[in-house]
């Protein structure tokens, strides 16, 4: 059986880019690296609080508020779609650093916005923007490294965009005491200014002009084509993306279940969903450690396994009208999941891609992810504020399909084989 590729792998004759040699650019690269990933729960998990106060402001219900969200994933689906291709015409730099800028500016328009359509269209834009920055931190890590290396790495990602879904609600909690949910998007527009920043000073190009795709639109559709005839690629990124349609899911029920019909405060909610959130940075780094001894296929078969085994606890927890005392350890395995699925399916559908195609598989991967996130979503508010019932099926449901989907894929063995 074929060993897994070396770190910093790349077609013949091209010139591989090496990874950082100090420790102290490697831990600029994870914190960097780790913050653009974490673009998502940035934009989305801090803003969770303000959802009901949103959703009395504009004088909607709460399938309306949640729409603003499906609206923001749309956005970082799109976007990446964008942003991947170009990034692998263009390097890795410039197309990120456009996305800070336009991040940044719509999160300030969008604290501006005068009613809910308007706001929603902004959420579009903002999350089209944001989604520069988790494609093109995807790519950058396949640029340097691959196979069992590239999964390490990710799983130390782990320990940076683990700490969004922990730090963003409750400082969005926090926020809401001294602020009304605008305040919200005034200090993400400050963390695009910080990442802009960060991306200009601390991230050289990892797409030398060499081993850039050529061709234009041409060749990137048929890229795209030649990734999704790939049923291992596409099996893999559906598996991801189901298992993270049960997690937007939460994201987008839990802030009106567990404050609603469970009667938590904004802050208690922030505190339950950052103790949820250390659940994957646990698994994250259980996982980082396991790579290279267990193979990586059934790494992310234990991910999805605890995924469904806390969704139809759940399920069978709200049915029988349980208490918080059923509920909140369910959502926590549901959470918990995702630190060992996301490194290990990323890994696995990017693995043996040469870089000159790194954004455009990355950009799949994150369309399919945050599509099926953004369908999700408002179905977990559509029996309205007064049942977790529609939260429940659709984590069941998603988390399912996602370890049946895994069971149809074929393995990939070059990227599925411990190091010895």
């Amino acid at each position: 059986m074929a060993e897994a590729p070396s770190p910093t792998a790349a077609p013949p004759g091209a010139s591989p880019v090496p990874p950082p040699a100090s420790r102290g650019r490697r831990i600029r690269l994870v914190m960097l690296l780790g913050a653009l990933s974490a673009m998502a729960p940035l934009s989305t998990d801090m803003y969770l609080p303000a959802l009901p106060q949103v959703s009395q402001d504009f004088h909607t219900g709460a399938a309306q508020a949640q729409l603003t969200l499906t609206f923001s994933v749309v956005g970082l689906a799109l976007g990446q779609v964008v942003a991947g291709p170009l990034s692998d015409r263009l390097g890795r730099r410039r197309p990120l650093l456009v996305g800070m800028a336009l991040y940044t500016v719509a999160s300030l328009l969008c604290a501006l916005a005068p009613s809910i359509g308007t706001f929603a269209a902004l959420r579009l834009v903002q999350g089209a923007a944001g989604a520069a920055g988790i494609v093109i931190a995807r790519a950058v890590v396949r640029d340097l490294y691959d196979g069992t290396a590239a999964a390490k790495f990710f799983s130390t990602l782990m320990l940076v965009n683990g700490l969004a879904p922990i730090l963003a609600p409750v400082l969005g909690g926090q926020l809401l005491r001294l602020t009304p949910w605008t305040g919200v998007f005034a200090v993400l527009a400050g963390i695009g200014v910080l990442l802009f920043l960060g991306s200009l000073l601390w991230l050289g190009e990892t797409l030398p002009a060499g081993q850039r795709q050529t061709g234009g639109l041409t060749a990137t559709l048929g890229t795209f084509r030649e990734l999704l005839a790939d049923r291992a690629f596409v099996g893999y990124a559906l598996a991801q993306a189901l298992a993270f349609a049960a997690l937007f899911t939460y994201i987008s029920g839990s802030p009106f279940v567990l404050q609603d019909l469970y009667h938590l405060s904004p802050q208690a909610f922030s505190v339950v969903f950052a103790v949820n959130s250390l659940g994957i940075i646990a698994a994250g780094q259980i996982s980082g450690r396991l790579v290279g001894r267990v193979r990586l296929r059934r790494l992310l078969g234990a991910g999805l396994a605890t995924v469904t085994a806390g969704g139809i606890a759940l399920l069978a927890a709200v049915s029988a009208g349980l208490g918080l005392v059923a509920v909140l350890p369910a959502l926590f395995l549901v959470v918990a999941g995702q630190g060992l699925v996301l490194p290990n399916a990323t890994t696995l559908a990017l693995s043996g891609r040469p870089p000159r195609v790194a954004g455009s598989a990355s950009a799949l991967v994150g369309l399919a992810q945050f599509a099926l996130g953004g369908a999700a979503a408002p179905l977990a508010g559509i029996g309205g504020n007064g049942t977790a019932l529609p939260m429940a099926i659709t984590i069941a449901a998603t988390a399912l399909a996602a370890a049946a989907v895994l069971i149809l894929v074929p393995p990939r063995h070059s990227a599925d084989t411990p190091s010895n």
